[in-house]
């Protein structure tokens, strides 16, 4: 009963959103950076740069330029005046076999300019053929990246259709300590409650690749019972993930020391007679959001600027099957969800991943493959 009222409001609060005329047009061709669109609540959206292959991962960088990772192995830094691509990196061991693996998260050390480290989680294959997931650290001299170090290997990786569930996304918190999300590889049975697994986590990390002294189990998981967590951001002193549920129950997640969010016994809220048993005695932490049926939430962002005041203190979602933005409107504390709100609804179609500039500017990255996904900045009109 809990969950159909919660899809009955979940619709409702979508049938009486305010969408004008284009924001639901269907996904057009490539524009150029001087193709500018309308949207509700008086934003302009503007093509950056066309032309990419899937990207997966863009963040701004300490230089003032979108870093950015692509499927296949290429690592680029985005001038956001000009919109010119200038490629970094090619990874090259690299494996992608779908839309879903390849290169995936990525993040600069906080203190670039002293310590000019990247770090970035890909799939490949070993030598005996089993296909796996890394995070490995680079160096970046100004040019290129150089000097490769492993930091967490031995992710398992599945590189066959249908749930793939590599999904990696990597963040440095304020204590330098590496956050990385991993999937189940579809063995839901086998990874995500087993904590001497890797799979179906939130690692954490030191950035040398050592375990840090206070980790909950004492090795590198920092909280278990994921499937698929797409997207990952530090906001109001928590840590908040996006997480891909079966058919139903995407979810968004406060992650916790030692937390467990209950996959796959418990999909959702702990509303079900068996999934209470459970949650009573795993200690599992209920989705603060969660949405059914599913919409494939991915990248996340927190919004703490002035230019777009609307969604000042909210978390950003980019959400790739149901091709939209989504603002969750968070309380004072940020321990709960005030409201929702959906923007550029099959505008762009499928969103990846979204960074966000000092000054305010928003930019997503779409997920449609074929050489013909995009960057596109968001900011406020007059």
């Amino acid at each position: 009963m809990k969950r159909l009222l919660f899809i009955f409001l979940s619709v409702a609060t979508i049938f009486f959103s305010c969408k004008s005329d284009k924001e639901n047009k269907p996904p057009g061709e490539n524009t150029t950076a001087s193709s500018k669109n309308e949207a509700p609540g008086n934003l302009v959206t503007q093509t950056l740069v066309d032309n990419l292959n899937y990207p997966w991962e863009i963040l701004w960088g300490p230089d003032n330029f979108i870093w950015m990772t692509e499927r296949l192995g290429r690592i680029s830094r985005v001038n956001p005046q000009t919109g010119q691509v200038i490629s970094v990196f090619q990874i090259p061991d690299v494996v992608s076999t779908t839309d879903f693996n390849g290169t995936q998260g990525m993040v600069l050390h906080p203190e670039f300019n002293s310590n000019p480290f990247v770090y970035v989680a890909y799939n490949y294959s070993n030598a005996s053929g089993d296909y796996l997931q890394k995070i490995v650290r680079f160096t970046y001299n100004g040019t290129t990246l150089t000097s490769p170090m492993i930091i967490v290997d031995g992710i398992v990786g599945k590189f066959t259709h249908p749930f793939v569930h590599n999904g990696s996304r990597l963040l440095i918190g304020s204590d330098l300590k590496l956050y990385a999300t991993t999937g189940d590889a579809d063995r839901r049975f086998e990874f995500p409650q087993n904590i001497n697994s890797l799979n179906g986590k939130v690692l954490r990390v030191n950035l040398d690749g050592s375990i840090p002294a206070d980790n909950p189990f004492g090795n590198l998981v920092w909280s278990i019972g994921d499937r698929n967590a797409q997207g990952m951001v530090f906001a109001k002193g928590k840590l908040y993930s996006s997480n891909h549920g079966e058919t139903t129950n995407d979810e968004i997640n406060i992650i916790k020391k030692g937390g467990n969010n209950g996959w796959p016994q418990v999909e959702g809220f702990c509303d079900l007679q068996d999934e209470q048993v459970f949650c009573a005695a795993n200690n599992v932490n209920e989705p603060i959001h969660i949405w059914s049926p599913t919409i494939a939430p991915c990248g996340l962002d927190f919004y703490d600027k002035n230019l777009i005041a609307q969604w000042k203190n909210s978390l950003l979602v980019a959400i790739l099957k149901d091709s939209r933005l989504i603002q969750l409107k968070l309380n004072d504390d940020g321990s709960a969800v005030e409201a929702e709100h959906q923007y550029f609804v099959n505008q762009f179609g499928r969103l990846r991943d979204i960074a966000i500039s000092p000054d305010g500017k928003v930019y997503i990255c779409t997920d449609n493959g074929n050489n013909k996904d995009r960057i596109i900045v968001i900011s406020k009109g007059n």
